[in-house]
């Protein structure tokens, strides 16, 4: 086998797993967000006949990133953990009860201000933990 035919199989696969991915969204994209997808999603019952469905612990869990994305993944000298972290093990304290409030969460962050963002990584933490308690709180 020559370096040109290898190189172009690899070019074929590639571009069919890009197409793959690219085409996933679109192939759900006309269901409304939270149905089921695939054969089960032909039911006779109406969306809206079925109560609300409470979010399970390992849904309201899956957030702590995404509430804490806007802060910094460096170590900082002196600190245990990176600000991200220490973001989302607050959260995690909100979730589970062991915290009274955001503030309380968020006390082991920094609150000097990082240049290039937008406030302080305490600020950011508490603004993610007041999140995360109306998320618990309406789980609850």
């Amino acid at each position: 086998m020559t370096t040109t035919r290898k190189s172009t199989y690899i070019a074929i696969a590639a571009a069919a797993c890009v197409s793959l991915g690219a085409a996933a969204p679109l192939a759900t994209a006309d269901q409304p967000a939270g149905l089921p997808h695939g054969p089960q999603a032909t039911t006779t019952e109406s969306p809206d006949a079925a109560p609300a469905k409470q979010p399970t612990q390992a849904e309201r869990k899956r957030g702590y990133g995404v509430l804490c994305k806007g802060l910094s993944k460096r170590h900082v000298e002196g600190q245990k953990g990176t600000p991200f972290s220490q973001c989302v093990v607050a959260l995690a304290k909100i979730d589970s009860g062991k915290a009274d409030s955001p503030k309380a969460a968020c006390k082991a962050l920094s609150k000097k201000h990082v240049k290039g963002q937008k406030g302080t990584p305490f600020s950011q933490c508490v603004k993610a933990a007041a999140q995360q308690a109306k998320r618990t709180a309406q789980a609850s």
